[in-house]
């Protein structure tokens, strides 16, 4: 199934300001996420970007990116806008990798696609990996998530999941067998016709509570298919020490 990719880009960071501009190996962040992305088997790569300073950094090294507002509360927000830029609907296929990630695997941007023409009770796709330690299980910046048998989502939380009742009554010190727990991976999958409707729904309580955009689709009742990848995915860029870690990877050819 064909499908194009977006990557929401957007200037402001607390945390590491102008962070798509960052420079790794060279090239943008931006434009090595797009580079990446690229490799993938989508139709097109698209940035969807807040600011001109990105547009014409993805200009400069020959990466498509269209303007969008600079207001947009959300990813999926700015993501619909492009969308509808791009006359994107209907059963069209979506994936929305993040803008911070320079070391995405190609081979997963397929593969959340994928899950879209594979399961029809699934408006939206993501993916997960094993936890394989106790630190990441208690971790409440490591999300977690539980699925049914279909594959199917049925909570994301940043609290242990699944809770060992017997197991835990002297404390963590053990992950649980069974199911085994699971690690959320921040990319989607969508049908564009359920981006653009999502964008319209209102925030849910549990998501506000958790802060967890994607418990706003469980909430009003949609299916995330998700796909459980052996791999874990490449470090992302969130803070300068993140940048100094990914750019030594680029400097040390291990990418």
């Amino acid at each position: 199934m064909p499908f194009t990719v977006l990557i929401p880009a957007r200037l402001a960071s607390t945390r590491l300001p102008n962070k798509p501009l960052a420079d790794i190996g060279g090239k943008p962040m931006i434009v090595r996420v797009a580079a990446r992305a690229e490799r993938s088997g989508a139709a097109q790569v698209v940035v969807a970007a807040d600011a001109p300073e990105i547009l014409a950094a993805c200009a400069a090294h020959g990466v498509r990116a269209i303007p969008t507002r600079a207001d947009h509360a959300s990813g999926s927000d700015r993501l619909a806008e492009a969308c509808a830029t791009l006359g994107l609907d209907g059963a069209d296929v979506v994936v929305n990798v993040q803008g911070d990630e320079p070391l995405i695997d190609p081979g997963l941007i397929d593969a959340v696609a994928g899950l879209l023409s594979n399961q029809s009770l699934a408006p939206m796709g993501t993916a997960a990996h094993a936890i394989e330690s106790v630190e990441d299980f208690v971790n409440p910046n490591v999300v977690k998530l539980l699925t049914d048998a279909q594959g199917l989502a049925l909570t994301f939380s940043r609290a242990p999941l699944p809770w060992w009742r017997d197991g835990f009554a002297g404390g963590i010190t053990a992950l649980p067998a069974q199911p085994a727990p699971l690690r959320h991976i921040g990319i989607y999958s969508y049908r564009a016709a359920f981006l653009r409707a999502f964008a319209r729904l209102a925030p849910a309580p549990l998501e506000q509570c958790e802060a967890l955009e994607q418990l706003r689709a469980l909430w009003h009742g949609h299916r995330i298919a998700v796909h459980v990848t052996a791999q874990p995915p490449g470090p992302g860029v969130d803070t300068p020490e993140d940048l100094a870690r990914v750019r030594a990877r680029f400097a040390a050819g291990d990418v």
